[in-house]
């Protein structure tokens, strides 16, 4: 009413704009706001913090501004340390300013980064905490000490086949008086002066953890012994002679908690010297064949903490009943228990169930004497069990039946190479604790193959049809593209055409003749 018709008009106008603008494609349609924008650099840069490396690689890209956040709050950097990489060093390390853990790897084929890329690398990151190194043969002891002049703060340096030698190493211990962990693995170039022993220099009451791979005991001796704090040492195949080098580490209170020898020139002597340490929790001697019972006993008469033990005795027969029957007599808080090519029986492992009833994981391989009587006493005496591994062992189906009936507390056992355990045993134990986690071989019983193969080949001939070798090379492959992969599967098909193909052709030719 008191329209006109021009307004009308406008109206009717209007109603088909919006009708046009409500069809348009999405794409046309106004862009969202981004709300991330109104989200500070902190809060986004916490959002990234929960996202894998790939994921942020990713959200980098989406825009300038998430590359620069997400570059700044970086801590951790992993690098391909080829010799190209030192002409992306200034801007790779513009943008990611706050780096704090560093890891260069270089391949075995390729030529590493030098002593000129990584002093300039440790001109950007003076605030360096983690430094690995991984096969960059091109470094020197001169680069390594450049790089401890500007990186004091250090508290990690991690090395694997590298070639600065013991020369490097010492520049890091000199200039670096934060340096809590030390691991060395197969350092080379040691020249006839890098052989003289190497003090632990201004980390020497920082270093805490140790660890030495295929290395000199003369000349990384003084390192362990001069380590007023140390916590963890392990070395690994390590020649020289180390009863006196853990003697003189042995003589002041050093509060160390682990140690890991594994194929060391140790004796009773060494572990006579590591009783010293009676705050140990972790002892692992890995083929150590100079070490006996008497050495084992020592240990575990002073260092009453002990939490873990693995003991692999090279099947010498120098540990055995006599030093288990003292860990359980002296280690009640024993939690972890690892025996490898050791001959244990029922005396020392009913000891060790009733003295420590905090035996959480237990795992033997390769124990001759361990059978089912062995077993059903650790599955009737050890409620505290959870965790069970056995490896190679003469136990049989009736030791299994005995464990189904024991071990309350079990969450998981692994039975690899038992040839006495059928896998149908594995299944019934399934069965019987549908709870427990098994973990086992399928051993088939011997001639069940041999005489299914015999009674095709039988039934082959009877229809005087002759497959030389066909049988085989038809059941083989179909078997496995059942359980590995869908080319298997194609694989074996063509197989089978082919066979049967030979087959037609065997006939015509005999059809002919």
């Amino acid at each position: 009413m008191g329209q006109s018709t021009s307004a009308a008009g406008k109206i009717i106008l209007n109603g088909r704009r919006t009708k046009l603008l409500s069809s348009k494609s999405p794409i046309e349609t106004e862009v969202s706001p981004d709300y991330t924008s109104y989200l500070p650099d902190e809060c986004l840069a916490l959002v990234f913090q929960f996202l894998n490396s790939d994921n942020r690689k990713r959200c980098a890209l989406v825009c300038r501004r998430w590359m620069i956040v997400e570059g700044r709050n970086r801590h951790r950097l992993s690098l391909h340390a080829r010799s190209a990489l030192i002409t992306s060093i200034p801007s790779l390390f513009s943008r990611f300013d706050s780096v704090v853990k560093l890891s260069l790897k270089c391949d075995r084929r390729s030529v590493s980064i030098n002593d000129e890329a990584l002093a300039m690398i440790s001109l950007r990151c003076r605030n360096l905490k983690m430094l690995k190194l991984r096969a960059c043969r091109e470094l020197t002891y001169k680069g390594m000490a450049t790089f401890a002049e500007n990186c004091k703060g250090l508290n990690i340096l991690s090395c694997g086949s590298c070639d600065f030698g013991a020369e490097g190493v010492k520049a890091v211990l000199d200039h670096c008086s934060s340096l809590e962990e030390l691991s060395i693995k197969r350092l080379r170039n040691f020249t006839d002066l890098s052989h003289e022993p190497i003090g632990p220099g201004l980390a020497a009451s920082s270093l805490k953890s140790i660890c030495l791979k295929e290395h000199i005991g003369e000349c990384f001796g003084p390192v362990i012994a001069g380590a007023k704090n140390l916590r963890s040492l392990k070395l690994f195949r390590c020649s020289g002679d180390w009863d006196m080098v853990l003697e003189e580490m042995a003589v002041k209170e050093h509060g160390i908690v682990e140690i890991h020898l594994e194929r060391m020139q140790v004796s009773d002597v060494a572990l006579a010297a590591i009783s010293n340490c009676s705050s140990l929790e972790i002892l692992h001697l890995v083929k150590t064949p100079e070490c006996t019972n008497g050495g084992l006993a020592g240990i575990v008469e002073k260092c009453k903490c002990l939490r873990k033990l693995h003991i692999d005795g090279w099947k010498a027969n120098l540990i055995g009943d006599e030093g288990l029957v003292a860990v359980a007599k002296f280690c009640s808080k024993l939690q972890e228990l690892v025996l490898i090519g050791v001959n244990p029986t029922t005396l020392s492992l009913a000891m060790l169930a009733v003295k420590c009833q905090n035996l959480e994981r237990l795992a033997l391989c390769g124990c001759d004497t361990f059978g089912d009587p062995e077993l059903s006493c650790i599955a009737a005496k050890c409620p505290s069990l959870r965790k069970l591994c056995i490896k190679n062992c003469p136990i049989s189906d009736l030791g299994i039946e005995n464990l189904a009936n024991g071990c309350p507390g079990l969450i998981k056992v692994k039975i690899k190479k038992c040839r006495g355990v059928m896998g149908g045993c594995a299944d019934w134990l399934r069965t019987v604790r549908p709870m427990l986690s098994v973990n086992a071989d399928t051993v088939e019983p011997e001639g069940h193959e041999e005489g299914s193969n015999d009674a095709v080949e039988g039934g082959l001939q009877e229809n005087r049809i002759e497959f030389p070798s066909l049988n085989s090379q038809i059941v083989a492959p179909s078997l496995a593209s059942s359980t590995r992969s869908r080319s298997g599967y194609f694989k074996s098909r063509v197989g089978l055409f082919s066979g049967i193909s030979l087959v037609a052709c065997t006939l015509r030719q005999r059809e002919s003749s």
